[in-house]
């Protein structure tokens, strides 16, 4: 089985629409409070551990775990005591 590059993420990403891909990582124990983005998300983890609170729930993501938001939807971000890092695509509201 071949392993997914970012390269292949971001092709992927720009296929379906999305303007960017980007690299994200998150040190330990960080913790970002309920927020909103301007942009539309759709991530995949890579290494790690996060968890993610959304609409009252909340999920405990782990590498190869997939996640989506929505441009505004509030949210919060807790990362694991080794941080985290994940391949997310970007794409504004049109």
């Amino acid at each position: 089985m071949n392993a997914m590059t970012f390269e292949d993420f971001q092709a992927q990403a720009l296929t379906r629409g999305f303007e960017e891909a980007l690299v994200r990582r998150w040190p330990p124990g960080a913790e970002l409070e309920t927020h909103t983005h301007p942009f539309d998300a759709d991530a995949v983890v890579i290494e790690g551990e996060m968890w993610l609170t959304c609409e009252g729930k909340t999920r405990r993501l782990t590498p190869g775990d997939t996640f989506a938001l929505a441009h505004g939807v509030p949210h919060a971000e807790r990362y694991g005591p080794d941080g985290a890092m994940y391949w997310v695509a970007r794409r504004n509201p049109r």
